[in-house]
């Protein structure tokens, strides 16, 4: 698990480190260590969930509001678009939103940290596994509307209606979503030296 891409905004994404040989490969998909030089020394998981998706199926954006998680994303089978947006008001980065095209036949690893609505479309039929810094809590349970103008996210449809749940279907825009107020997630750790600002 070595870290490759930074942003000031604390998201990260990782590479799996894959040891093959003659029998297939072992992947190296979590290493507390480096999840705490990135997220900070607070980061640790509690909990892990796995979905399980068909093509077209868009889920989020999700999030807590009172017990902010951190996501560790990995996507185990299929191909996602994933897609991030900052709701900390106290950032230099509030309301922007972050798109990434996650392979599972890279490995590649995601790190959302507390504070960020997430969600992601299935290009594929898709395995996503989350590692969660805090356990989920339904009455803190929020969603962000998944193509709301405010955030400009640009889901590779390809001219298809998603697949949405009634949540999500409802889901408030920027202007009317509970965001989190300044002190209330943790900060956010600096960047590999060196390292861009990202997109």
């Amino acid at each position: 698990m070595i870290p490759w891409r930074t942003h000031r905004a604390g998201w990260a994404l990782f590479e799996a480190v894959r040891h093959e040989d003659e029998r297939g490969w072992l992947a190296e998909t979590f290493l507390a260590h480096v999840l705490r030089e990135q997220a900070g020394h607070g980061a640790s998981i509690v909990q892990q969930n796995l979905t399980s998706s068909r093509p077209g199926v868009l889920r989020g954006l999700h999030y807590q509001i009172t017990r902010p998680q951190g996501k560790l994303v990995l996507v185990v089978q299929g191909r996602i678009f994933d897609a991030i947006v900052d709701l900390r008001r106290d950032s230099a980065d509030f309301g922007r939103s972050f798109g990434f095209d996650l392979d599972a036949s890279t490995l590649p690893l995601l790190w959302v940290p507390p504070g960020f609505a997430h969600g992601f479309l299935a290009r594929t039929e898709s395995l996503v596994s989350y590692s969660l810094t805090a356990p989920r809590l339904p009455a803190a349970e929020r969603a962000l509307r998944w193509d709301c103008p405010a955030i400009g996210i640009h889901w590779p449809l390809e001219g298809r209606t998603p697949i949405l749940s009634r949540r999500d279907r409802e889901a408030p825009g920027l202007d009317r979503a509970e965001t989190f107020a300044a002190g209330t997630t943790p900060s956010t750790p600096s960047m590999l030296p060196g390292q861009p600002d990202g997109p």
